[in-house]
């Protein structure tokens, strides 16, 4: 609506739209990992479904740690000191199990600025402490492109 003061007519400021929120552009259809996996799996699943790490999960589905290739590095080196191409080793003896989290709530300005500020690739996301999803780096750079300059 157009509002005129003294002849002057003035535009009405925008009305503030919905946040851009995790929630909205986190996957939540994921691949997860037990303790007792082995890279071996892990790497032939990651490649399959190319991504690039995952959470793992305890029996009870709660978040214990996540597993990225770079995990699977360490494996890999090994394998080469000791002639092997079979990597056994556990998911449990490998992961990152100080697992940084996010909300679904809080907005894709916030979890960009975490990405910035860690410099990791992904983030669980927890909600009343149970995992409902994970956000990636690149589910935040492609939700921005399909975002409107007005919703910002």
């Amino acid at each position: 609506m157009v509002k005129s003061f003294q002849g002057v007519r003035l535009a009405e400021p925008k009305k503030p739209t919905q946040p851009i929120l995790v929630k909205d552009h986190m996957s939540t259809n994921l691949v997860t990992f037990r303790l007792e996996d082995t890279i071996d799996q892990v790497m032939e699943i990651l490649t399959k479904r190319k991504i690039s790490g995952a959470p793992v999960v305890d029996e009870s589905g709660a978040l214990v740690g996540i597993i990225s290739e770079v995990d699977c590095l360490r494996e890999i080196i090994k394998g080469k000191y000791t002639n092997t191409i079979r990597f056994p080793a556990k998911v449990k003896d490998l992961m990152t199990r100080d697992v940084m989290t996010l909300s679904p709530d809080i907005t894709l300005f916030d979890a960009a600025q975490k990405f910035l500020d860690y410099q990791i690739r992904r983030f669980p996301v927890l909600k009343e402490g149970r995992l409902v999803g994970q956000i990636s780096l690149s589910d935040v750079v492609r939700a921005f492109p399909k975002l409107k300059h007005t919703t910002w």
